[in-house]
């Protein structure tokens, strides 16, 4: 069995849908686990229907909105008159019935029982579309397969569990289920991270012992840089899973963080291949190093750099490290870099839960902090030591790190 994936740009709209059945039709496996996004920008969406909900505004008419988009979508795939239309309606009402009925005013629970639904409504979608243009299809609740724990927006997978219940399913057909979701020891939804799509796919071929994985983005494959942000990319046809996985940490947006792993438990191969030219063969990630790397340039942004030394001008010793790690690991800050001297400690860090205000608050009590925010973290993977300037070149560098492979570079905009 494959393991598909296909993310929001996927399915943005009924063409897109349509796309993924011609993207089966041309593929040679006939057993294959299909993971999909929720459609467009949805997940945005909702997420301003959680913020509007819990701030006191109406968002029932963001819902409703949102509702609409869909509705269209599905008249134009299979009339006014389907039945799919009726089904869509049922999952927005438990939407609703969720929010008017919920006592809880903790964000992350509310924000998974709600933007889940994203995925519900296009897994809905593409499943009865595929099985419009006659590729017979089971839809699968995720929730049933990945257990996980109750750390909502981030919950950690119970790995033993997930795996009893996805060898569950026969390793035959055409299946279709929703990434980024799971469920706790209660039922209750939750999410694995923003944009784990990716990571819902590694588990299901971890535990399917699938032949390969492949993401279907709106790339060519793994691009050297962020088409975004540099001029001139190359695509990289092999990736070792360590390029791989060190590629994610740093920030490159095209992979999951956590998906990689758990493939390479496995020497499971995985491909980034683009929807729009599915002929293409894009970028295979495997077991074996790659010889000549190519040079590879990530941009973080939305950073914030951390210069802490000690009051009394005392050495920062392992006791204070330990102690401004646990605070960090509480407030669910991500560092992306970390540098220490005797006497001071500087980090690089990304705020995805706003609460470096509370971090720096508390630090206080004990270090003297400094914070610049709104910083880059420029990475350069198989950087050439003889042109280390233009890296440097037209960069406010405030902070520099370099190993043998990779030179790191925090800057000023």
């Amino acid at each position: 069995m494959e393991v598909f994936k296909f993310g929001g740009a996927s399915v943005c709209d009924a063409s897109g849908v349509r796309n993924v059945g011609k993207v089966l039709k041309y593929s040679t496996g006939k057993d294959i686990l299909i993971v999909v996004s929720a459609m467009g920008k949805t997940t945005n969406a909702m997420e301003k229907v959680v913020e509007e909900y819990l701030n006191g505004s109406s968002y029932l008419t963001t819902l409703a909105e949102i509702e609409f988009q869909h509705q269209q979508i599905i008249t134009e795939l299979f009339g006014s008159s389907s039945s799919t239309l009726q089904q869509l309606k049922e999952k927005f009402n438990l939407a609703r019935v969720f929010l008017d009925t919920n006592r809880s005013s903790n964000y992350d629970f509310v924000y998974d029982q709600v933007v889940s639904v994203g995925e519900f409504v296009s897994s809905l979608i593409l499943s009865r579309y595929l099985d419009q243009v006659g590729i017979s299809n089971q839809l699968l609740d995720a929730r049933e397969y990945i257990k996980a724990s109750s750390e909502y927006r981030e919950a950690g997978v119970d790995w033993a569990l997930t795996q009893e219940r996805i060898s569950q399913i026969e390793p035959r057909g055409i299946y279709v289920t929703q990434g980024f979701i799971g469920s706790e020891s209660n039922n209750f939804t939750v999410t694995l991270g923003r944009e784990g799509s990716d990571y819902s796919a590694s588990i299901f071929a971890y535990c399917l012992n699938a032949m390969a994985v492949t993401v279907w983005k709106d790339v060519p494959g793994v691009l050297n840089a962020d088409p975004r942000h540099f001029s001139e990319t190359q695509l990289m046809p092999l990736l070792s899973y360590s390029d791989a996985i060190e590629m994610a940490y740093f920030g490159a947006s095209v992979i999951h963080p956590k998906t990689i792993q758990p493939l390479q438990q496995k020497k499971i191969p995985f491909f980034v291949k683009s929807f729009l030219e599915p002929q293409k063969a894009g970028t295979k990630v495997q077991e074996e190093e790659v010889l000549s790397p190519v040079e590879t340039f990530i941009l973080k942004e939305n950073q914030h750099l951390l210069s802490l030394s000690s009051l009394d001008f005392s050495f920062v010793t392992e006791e204070h490290l330990s102690y401004i790690i646990a605070r960090i690991v509480f407030y669910k800050i991500k560092i992306s870099l970390i540098q220490n001297t005797a006497i001071s400690l500087q980090l690089c860090v990304g705020d995805k839960y706003h609460n470096l205000a509370l971090l720096v608050e508390e630090l206080k009590t004990k270090f003297e902090v400094e914070v610049t925010s709104d910083v880059q973290l420029f990475t350069v993977r198989n950087y050439k030591a003889s042109t280390l300037d233009k890296y440097y070149s037209g960069r406010n560098v405030l902070l520099e790190q370099m190993s043998k492979r990779t030179l790191q570079l925090v800057c000023k905009k």
